[in-house]
């Protein structure tokens, strides 16, 4: 496969780690952030700039999930993963912690966490453990502790949510999936659904469901594009020699579409899909299947699989500024710019401080704010 000259320069010289981003996004300082683990167990919130070095390791009590930046101030929130009891609010400059924050008696954070766009909030999907019904409440940053909104995420097990573009509709995934602790109570059963609520007043404004013979496929992580267009990543809860899609892809009024890898690489896929983006064209969708050791591209305007790249448990992705690119992180420490198009990936040089970390599930790229 052909690589263009400047791509091949970047290999031979020192380059940043996002070399690939235009010169005005460099400019502007791009930083990556992610939960990670240690060799010895311990769990860490990072924060690190373009040239690897590392700006934030905030300790947390237990594994994190998510991790989302403030629009305007120099802070991250970790987002603890389920059953989560913690979001830690950090300034990545200063690195103190701004506050922690807590669920009331009686419920758990699912592990995700949007920003309001003023900055003065952040909507968290919950569980209601006596009724296990999902909850979407939205924290007042000022007093965090009591929601000032509290409603039904629709379903059960609501895990990723996102602002759609009208800045007005949440977009949540029910994963549908009855829990105890990490104990999985209603696979039989289970009926998630992705669902689009009033943010003001929790109305629910449209839901939809898989078909009851794909209803094992678990709704957990979503993207959404300029268009309102979401990309939804699936976790196949049934019979291990299924070969079912792990993909989906809605538009608003019409029915979630399933689409599926060809056989091999659905195969590979290992039935558990870790992370959905869209790229920054909105155009390209990025799925990692990190049971798989796979990174699978999906071109969203004519519904279908692309390609895929090889990443050993790769499951973080971001989308850089340039269309076609992505950003993915690995549980081996690794992490990669993604050509899709080129099907070729470029091994990001990581310090050994960070290199012998193992990336959580996620991972963002965002302007740093002074």
């Amino acid at each position: 496969m052909e690589i263009n000259r400047r791509r091949l320069l970047q290999l031979l010289v020192g380059t940043p780690l996002l070399s690939s981003l235009p010169v005005a996004a460099q400019q502007a300082r791009i930083l990556i952030a992610s939960a990670a683990d240690t060799a010895d167990g311990s769990h860490l919130l990072v924060v690190m700039d373009e040239l690897g070095s590392s700006l934030l390791r905030h300790p947390l009590p237990d594994r994190a999930h998510h991790v989302a930046a403030h629009p305007s101030k120099p802070w991250v929130a970790a987002v603890a993963r389920r059953p989560g009891y913690y979001i830690d609010l950090v300034d990545y400059t200063s690195g103190q912690l701004q506050q922690r924050i807590e669920p009331q008696p009686g419920r758990h954070f699912y592990g995700h966490a949007i920003f309001t766009r003023d900055g003065q909030g952040l909507w968290v999907t919950e569980m209601d453990m006596a009724s296990g019904e999902g909850r979407v409440t939205l924290r007042n940053l000022a007093t965090p502790q009591q929601p000032v909104r509290d409603f039904s995420s629709g379903g059960i097990g609501p895990h990723e949510l996102l602002l759609a573009p009208d800045a007005s509709t949440l977009v949540v995934a029910n994963g549908g999936i009855l829990t105890d602790g990490r104990d999985k109570l209603n696979i039989d059963s289970m009926t998630p659904s992705l669902a689009y609520i009033d943010q003001d007043t929790g109305r629910l404004l449209e839901q939809r469901f898989l078909p009851h013979e794909d209803h094992q496929l678990s709704i957990r992580h979503i993207d959404i594009n300029s268009r309102g267009e979401v990309i939804i990543a699936l976790q196949y809860q049934g019979d291990i020699a299924d070969d079912k899609p792990l993909v989906a892809l809605h538009r608003r009024g019409s029915e979630l579409r399933l689409l599926k890898a060809p056989t091999e690489i659905n195969r590979q896929m290992a039935q558990y899909c870790g992370s959905a983006r869209f790229d920054s064209s909105g155009r390209i969708a990025a799925v990692s299947a990190p049971r798989g050791n796979l990174i699978t591209f999906w071109d969203v305007d004519n519904s279908r699989y692309l390609t895929s790249l090889k990443a050993a448990d790769g499951c973080g992705l971001a989308a850089t500024e340039e269309p076609e690119v992505f950003i993915a992180s690995s549980g081996r420490g690794h992490c990669y710019t993604l050509y899709p198009r080129e099907e070729y990936r470029e091994p990001l040089r990581l310090p050994p401080q960070l290199s012998s970390l193992a990336w959580d599930n996620h991972m963002m790229l965002f302007q740093a704010k002074a």
